[in-house]
């Protein structure tokens, strides 16, 4: 099993900054990649960002060049720099780790309990 705990949503005013955190703890596995999912009320829920164990990341087309995500040289350990925050970036973030437990076994996808990033303008 492991076990995946988002910190650092708050809330905001229109312009501001929030980074948020991530870490994916458990034993015996590897990350193939992680990322941070959004939902807002009413709203399915939708990929923000993610990247992989190799570095490769990609984003949302509404948050491209105010947001960046970033890991620790763990892999496990994930962050959301979210700059220049806008009302419509209030939502639930989501984070999951996606992990495998053998090197060539399926990869598993573990989800956070979700933080909520309020701004307001």
């Amino acid at each position: 099993q492991v076990q995946v705990v988002e910190s650092g949503g708050g809330s905001v005013q229109s312009g501001g900054s929030l980074r948020l955190s991530c870490a994916a703890s458990g034993s015996r596995f590897s990350v193939n990649a992680m990322g941070w999912h959004r939902q807002a009320p009413g709203k399915q829920r939708e990929l923000v960002a993610v990247i992989t164990a190799a570095g490769w990341t990609n984003y949302a087309d509404s948050v491209k060049g105010r947001f960046t995500i970033s890991t620790d040289n763990s892999k496990s350990t994930v962050y959301l720099q979210m700059e220049s925050l806008k009302p419509e970036d209030t939502a639930v973030y989501y984070c999951n780790a996606d992990v495998t437990f053998k090197e060539t076994g399926p990869t598993f996808r573990y989800w956070g309990q979700g933080t909520q990033v309020s701004v307001s303008s």
